[in-house]
């Protein structure tokens, strides 16, 4: 059977004598993209000897990462093998904690999620959680052990997402220490030291922006590009910028932290966007509680009957995100511009609409890309967080070819 020509899509490879790993990076990330791939295709697109390709495909294979098709036809040449990504190859386990919940994901080398749990959290008492979301990742690794044997030992690493911003050196007043809204104390608490310890893995840690872009790379609209900035609307608000296929994450990871900027003309020092722009707002607005197990409903009643409040909170996001959008255009340029949430998608499809409707001409003539929809899901964070020691593990990194 003859497969229908499409446009691959790959990052080149080096035929330098150290550039190894990044080509088994290179190669691995371009069947995954293009889902399935022959040696001559991976040769052309990459820009590899087919030498060099085979030799990798032949390591890959061995190590139970890629998987052989079914032979077909590609025209008058000899029939050629196409080749996948083998699920269960390797697994990541992601962790979202965020203010009173912690969820949890296992997803394979393919982006299949493989199962989801969750546990409720204490926002102001981070030793507690902290054996809560223990007995969660541990009960998650029996249960994959249970279905995929031998998955432990394939088992990348261990993401963690959470708000921002990271490095406070200050010491936290009291209540400070009680603030549910930002997570202070979180940040001061050794999350990372003491779940490599408690687990055995490798752990690495992000906010909560930086993880909705990879899984917006990963599942949503963002999968095919090079540079994307992905604006995050949470109980606070971030954005996670991705240049050249790589998480731009900047200096003690905080890139992103656009919810802290303050509006010009604000009457209120204390005034930022994602007290304007986010979760936290709207419920303020509604007089709703955030931790409502109902709220995703509450949202999309308010937003059908157009209320007057949620109209009100509407004009007033849909302004201030319309200037964030204008900002990051015209800073990085990007292919393209995504609001991705832990919220409902009618929300988010409503502001955007709002948002593209009063695009200005000066954005027209510039060229900027208007604003996407992306992934509105309550586990968006938790599969940013799994992919990111796939990433980490099996990703193209470029700067792996700089030598110091």
């Amino acid at each position: 059977m003859k497969r229908k020509k499409t446009p691959i899509r790959a990052v080149f490879g080096s035929n330098a004598g150290s550039a190894g790993a990044h080509n088994r990076r290179v190669i691995i990330d371009a069947i995954r993209v293009n889902k399935a791939l022959s040696r001559a295709e991976l040769a052309r697109a990459t820009r590899l000897t087919k030498q060099t390709v085979s030799n990798i495909i032949d390591e890959l294979e061995q190590d139970g990462l890629v998987t052989a098709q079914q032979t077909v036809k590609e025209g008058r040449g000899k029939p050629a093998t196409p080749y996948r990504l083998a699920p269960e190859g390797a697994f990541a386990i992601g962790l979202q904690i965020d203010r009173n919940i912690a969820r949890l994901v296992v997803v394979n080398l393919t982006g299949d999620i493989m199962m989801r749990c969750s546990e409720k959290l204490d926002a102001v008492n981070p030793e507690e959680g902290f054996e809560s979301i223990v007995r969660l990742i541990r009960k998650a690794r029996r249960d994959l052990e249970a279905i995929c044997p031998g998955a432990g030992e394939r088992t990348a690493g261990l993401g963690v997402a959470m708000p921002g911003p990271f490095g406070r050196a200050e010491v936290l007043s009291p209540e400070e220490s009680g603030d549910s809204y930002s997570m202070a104390i979180w940040q001061q608490f050794p999350l990372v030291e003491r779940l490599k310890d408690r687990t055995g893995l490798e752990v690495s840690l992000q906010n909560d922006a930086a993880a909705a872009a990879i899984a917006e790379k990963l599942i949503g609209n963002a999968h095919a590009l090079r540079n994307v900035v992905c604006l995050y609307f949470g109980y606070g608000l971030g954005a996670g910028i991705i240049i050249n296929g790589e998480l731009y994450t900047g200096a003690a990871d905080n890139a992103g932290e656009i919810g802290l900027i303050r509006p010009l003309g604000s009457a209120n020092q204390a005034t930022s966007l994602e007290h304007i722009a986010s979760l936290a707002s709207l419920c303020h607005a509604m007089g709703w509680n955030p931790d409502d197990d109902d709220l995703f409903a509450l949202i999309t009643e308010a937003l059908q009957r157009e209320t007057p409040q949620m109209i009100a909170w509407l004009d007033g996001a849909a302004a201030h995100l319309r200037w964030a959008t204008q900002a990051v255009n015209l800073l990085f340029a990007p292919e393209a511009v995504i609001l991705c949430a832990t919220a409902p998608m009618p929300l988010i499809a409503r502001l955007v609409a709002m948002i593209n409707a009063e695009r200005g001409k000066k954005d027209n003539r510039s060229g900027n890309p208007p604003l996407t929809v992306g992934t509105a899901d309550l586990w968006t964070v938790a599969i940013g967080a799994a992919s990111e020691p796939i990433s980490n593990s099996f990703a193209p990194r470029h700067s792996a070819l700089v030598k110091s």
